[in-house]
């Protein structure tokens, strides 16, 4: 795949206004209370096979994570593209999403091979180290501004293909942290990599224009207003890091975490919200994969009640459930499963859900919720 650079003119953007309209809904997924409404994100280095491709086409709203298809079809790119018409020959109501990373340099992208010519692409520490994600891994200088078009050229291209309905933005917590990598390249570059992060995210918008989506790992409580103030440019938000609290009570943590889920979900935002079988931390990349060999239907004991729970209390139209136990088809036990509650009638909510305290319940045409998030219990009553 030829990647070339994107230098932007008003010419080529849409204006952002132009975007928030009516319109807009004709890109959201399909949507139904019928059941739990799924999400699926996954991610595998080879193709996906015929009965691999069918399950996934059982899904509204799916992304392909990075390194998809890249040791046997030449690239992620073309890994998800070619992943993307298979689903789409089934189900072409299904809208699939392009992992990129705002800001962590992944490898297996054929537009890598054009980053040697940018000068200044990666940021640097102080101490010289330019691997400054975990200490393996570059990332990205979004002050630079051939950067910035090399990442939105990529960004532009690969959304161009009919199958690709738009993008997955993740490393959004990284760069919105604000002592992340701070002391390593100072206060000051800090600020500007985050201001031009906000830039990236508009002219992302504009580019794509008014079919294509935009989704990015970005509600946090462990931000003041838990990130809804960035979600200006953007169609939704994926959910991770639920229960990782930090710098309060895990039960505060996970209540405002809450409350931010309800107010974006309640004013229209897709919500891509993803729970671990064990207890999912901060970052995907920190958690923890293993659950032993035996498959034993984890999905129906107490852990899978309790984060099915904290979904249903915040789902609103355009949110989307997702149990898993990492992203790689390869080593997952969950992939090609499903639990007995997905085909189990739902119904639409009568209402928001009611707090009291720490306990939270709600009632669904053909379920009642009831959440504990102090005592970490839930039960769901299905009618």
């Amino acid at each position: 795949m030829k990647l070339t650079y994107l230098f932007l003119g008003c010419a080529l953007l849409t204006p952002l206004h132009a975007l928030d309209s009516p319109a807009k809904w004709e890109r959201f997924p399909d949507f139904s209370w019928e059941h739990v409404p799924r999400y699926m994100h996954i991610r595998k280095d080879t193709a996906f096979t015929a009965d691999e491709i069918l399950y996934l086409a059982t899904f509204p709203l799916i992304t392909f994570e990075k390194s998809t298809g890249n040791k046997d079809q030449g690239s992620t790119e073309q890994g998800t593209i070619n992943a993307a018409r298979a689903v789409k020959a089934i189900n072409p109501t299904t809208k699939i999403l392009y992992y990129r990373n705002v800001i962590v340099h992944y490898g297996g992208y054929a537009a890598n091979q054009t980053l040697e010519e940018i000068p200044g692409a990666f940021l640097v520490g102080k101490d010289g180290n330019a691997k400054l994600v975990r200490n393996t891994v570059p990332a990205y200088d979004l002050t630079n501004p051939i950067l910035r078009d090399w990442w939105l050229a990529n960004a532009q291209e690969v959304c161009a293909e009919p199958a690709i309905d738009g993008l997955f933005l993740d490393g959004v917590v990284k760069i919105m942290e604000e002592s992340y990598l701070r002391n390593e390249i100072g206060p000051g570059k800090k600020a500007a990599v985050l201001a031009e992060y906000d830039r990236l995210m508009e002219d992302t918008r504009r580019l794509l224009g008014p079919k294509k989506l935009m989704v990015a790992n970005i509600l946090r409580a462990r931000f003041p207003d838990s990130g809804l103030s960035k979600m200006h440019a953007l169609d939704g938000s994926y959910i991770e890091g639920f229960e990782g609290a930090v710098e309060m009570a895990e039960k505060d943590y996970v209540a405002k975490g809450i409350a931010a889920i309800q107010q974006a979900a309640q004013r229209g935002s897709i919500i891509a919200f993803t729970g671990g079988l064990e207890k999912n931390l901060q970052d995907a990349d920190e958690a923890s994969r293993a659950i032993g060999d035996n498959r034993e239907t984890v999905e129906s004991g107490d852990r899978f009640t309790y984060v099915l729970a904290m979904f249903l209390i915040c789902a609103e139209r355009y949110s989307y459930f997702y149990l898993h136990d990492g992203y790689d088809a390869k080593k997952s036990k969950l992939w090609l499963t499903g639990a007995p509650e997905f085909d189990r009638p739902l119904g639409a909510p009568e209402g928001p859900a009611i707090r009291s305290g720490y306990t939270y319940a709600r009632e669904f045409a053909h379920a009642s919720v009831r959440l504990d998030i102090e005592k970490h219990t839930a039960t769901i009553q299905w009618r």
